[in-house]
């Protein structure tokens, strides 16, 4: 079954993607919650019309979505935690807490956007994560984690 996605859906598509899909994936679970509506010839027409409309407006989204993942490279924000005497981490340092310390270094992401690319942080030092500024768009930046 063919649909027009609403809003972005992992693994899946971005919004106004057409994408096939299962007919009970979209009809019952796709459709009602509001994540897609079905492909018709007007939907369609409607969707190009919209898409045609929004090309100036994604220009802007992408250029401040690179200019984010500049600022990002530049970075390095400190995460404190709670250290032993031998350098490990009491628990690990999550995508809240980084999330946290980029809130306090003037960047607004969303935590769900943050990937830390070494794996679980279990010892204080420098490590690296990603952020996902836009569909395809991603800023790296380093980390360092400090004792408190």
């Amino acid at each position: 079954m063919e649909i027009i996605l609403k809003k972005e859906v992992a693994k899946l598509g971005h919004a106004d993607d057409i994408v096939n899909v299962k007919n009970g994936y979209a009809l019952n679970y796709l459709i009602p919650q509001g994540y897609a509506i079905m492909a018709t010839p007007s939907a369609k027409k409607i969707l190009a019309e919209n898409i045609r409309q929004r090309a100036h407006k994604e220009a802007k989204l992408r250029a401040d979505a690179e200019a984010l993942a500049a600022k990002l490279a530049e970075m390095t924000v400190k995460v404190s935690a709670k250290v032993s005497e031998n350098g490990k981490i009491y628990g690990s340092v999550t995508t809240m807490q980084i999330a946290d310390a980029l809130v306090a270094a003037g960047v607004e992401v969303d935590k769900k956007d943050i990937t830390i690319l070494a794996g679980a942080v279990k010892e204080a030092g420098v490590y690296e994560a990603s952020v996902k500024c836009y569909k395809d768009i991603k800023g790296t930046f380093k980390f360092e984690v400090v004792a408190e």
